[in-house]
């Protein structure tokens, strides 16, 4: 079996640097924050081009913390997008606002900055882009109109670690910026961790506090706070993973090329990455009418495959809502309904893609009409 993500291959080239830093944060018993996660912090922050950057426990309590040290509560509205992780939407709604949907770009998976508008109202106070897939969203155009309207931008980057739009990282691009360390992601940690990104000194403040119960000094809280801080050992783990981050960036990205070339002319609808974009290729996925049958005759031949996402969050039963049903958001609700992940890590070589894109071929024979 092709694995859909190998994560021990991975362990396995960087074991002996991972003991060791796991190691000192034994030795140094700095087991909740600590020196690890400060160097981290700089050291992020310095890669995506960032001022500030504070590690908290997960990502979805980044978004979570990004949202409130912008002052988002009870009665505001932030625009995000239903074809993304549920985690995006649970942020608004921890912090008491409520979520506000507009669909994707049908070809790049990425919020329509032409639909922005007509979902802003009074009480809109933030924006959302989800980087999805390790793809850019078209940020120019979403920045012009959140300062125009006077809006908060928060980038979702939890997929996105490295990838680039028109010359600059993601994490610099907006007001704040959130990142997931979960294992599986571009940038992995050995259990949950995320990080916050921005320029702005006071948010900065803001969440350094609230991830440690809102404690401007130990036993000195001066808000209602959370226990978000990050691991020690997550901290060093992230680091030595720094150290090879860009050559795992770009290993994903010739297999993304392998792929590409592999399908063309296939009828198969594979990623487009953006003009003026460094797409990272957190996953690779493909799109069929037929995905229930195509993912089980991939299983069958020996290619792990995965779905992200199935169900788009407004039509999640957990965050359902009167004002949205099935058939307000065409696109989103289309990906949801095709969208097919294949395997990709760094670790994937040309001998298990072969064998993938031979897999993928003699199924689209069958269920994609050739162009």
């Amino acid at each position: 079996m092709i694995p859909f993500v190998d994560l021990k291959a991975q362990y396995a080239s960087i074991k002996d640097e991972i003991a060791v830093a796991i190691q000192g944060v034994l030795d140094s018993c700095q087991f909740t924050l600590g020196s690890e996660v400060a160097a981290l912090e700089k050291e992020f922050a310095a890669y995506g081009g960032a001022r500030e950057a504070m590690g908290v426990n997960s990502g979805t309590s980044a978004l979570h913390l990004a949202l409130l040290a912008a002052g988002i509560g009870p009665g505001d509205e932030v625009i995000t997008v239903p074809f993304t992780f549920v985690a995006t939407a649970a942020a608004i709604h921890y912090t008491g606002a409520t979520p506000v949907y507009v669909d994707i770009d049908p070809q790049t998976f990425n919020m329509d900055p032409a639909k922005i508008e007509a979902a802003i109202t009074s009480k809109t106070r933030a924006i959302i882009p989800v980087h999805l897939y390790g793809q850019p969203a078209d940020m120019d155009p979403i920045v012009e109109i959140a300062r125009r309207r006077g809006l908060i931008v928060i980038e979702d980057a939890a997929q996105a670690h490295g990838a680039e739009y028109k010359g600059r990282r993601v994490g610099s691009l907006g007001d704040m910026a959130c990142f997931s360390f979960y294992p599986g992601k571009n940038l992995g940690a050995y259990g949950e961790a995320g990080m916050v990104t921005t320029d702005n000194p006071d948010y900065a403040k803001r969440i350094r506090m609230l991830r440690d119960w809102g404690a401007e000094q130990k036993y000195h809280h001066v808000m209602k706070g959370y226990n978000f801080r990050m691991e020690g050992i997550q901290g060093a783990v992230l680091r030595v993973k720094m150290r090879h981050i860009e050559a795992w960036t770009e290993a994903r990205r010739a297999a993304a090329r392998y792929y590409d070339k592999a399908f063309a002319g296939s009828g198969i609808q594979t990623p487009r990455q953006s003009e003026g974009c460094r797409h990272v290729y957190h996953v690779y996925a493909v799109r069929s009418p037929e995905r229930a049958r195509w993912q089980q005759e991939l299983t069958a031949k020996g290619v792990q495959t995965g779905i992200h996402y199935p169900i788009p969050v407004h039509l999640q039963q957990a965050y359902s809502d009167a004002r949205w049903k099935r058939g307000d958001f065409p696109h989103s609700e289309k990906a949801s309904d095709e969208v097919l992940s294949l395997p990709m890590y760094p670790e994937l070589n040309t001998v298990q893609q072969d064998e993938v894109v031979a897999a993928v071929l003699e199924t689209a024979k069958q269920l994609v009409p050739t162009r």
